[in-house]
């Protein structure tokens, strides 16, 4: 993302009014996710519960729909646009709750529908779900406050338990349990 310079600053505060409006609507047709940021700060009607929502159902629909010739590669393919979704709905809302709480659906729809695919040749998404699940505890721990920490306490352990109880060596060094300060 360039650095706005000054010039560029004294230029947008000389535009009339109409002009802004035009720049503004302009931009924010080119650009899906700039109007989904100006929607969040500007509508009413767009609230922080609509984003997560509409990111849950993208993360639902990647993850359970996800086919092809070898399904650990097709999931792991959409765990990446899940992650990337996530990255757009902090993006848009800037709430690290919400973060977390798009982390937490995405490891449940991971441990209620496929954790087959933990033991396959592939370990790509055994690899991804490990990686996803330290850096939600991360999320956690430096984003929330400690109450947080015991409402997500047991199931954090018990998608570690299930990930530690694999044959496999782990990618990531993982805690054998979430930590409550």
């Amino acid at each position: 993302m360039p650095a706005i310079s000054p010039a560029f600053r004294q230029a947008v505060r000389q535009l009339s009014d109409k002009e802004k409006e035009a720049l503004i609507l302009k931009a924010a047709r080119r650009d899906a996710e700039l109007y989904d940021i100006l929607s969040f700060e500007l509508l009413e009607e767009v609230t922080l519960e609509e984003v997560r929502e509409r990111s849950e159902n993208v993360i639902h629909e990647l993850l359970l729909n996800a086919t092809g010739r070898s399904l650990t590669k097709a999931i792991t393919k959409a765990l990446r646009k899940a992650i990337k979704e996530i990255a757009r709905a902090k993006r848009i809302t800037k709430d690290a709750k919400t973060e977390v709480e798009l982390h937490l659906y995405t490891l449940r729809l991971i441990f209620s529908n496929y954790t087959g695919q933990f033991d396959s040749y592939y370990k790509g998404f055994y690899t991804a779900t490990a990686r996803l699940l330290l850096r939600t505890i991360h999320l956690i721990r430096k984003n929330l406050h400690e109450d947080y920490h015991l409402e997500y306490k047991i199931e954090l352990d018990e998608f570690l338990r299930q990930i530690h109880g694999r044959k496999h060596p782990l990618p990531v060094t993982l805690p054998e349990e979430f930590v409550t300060d």
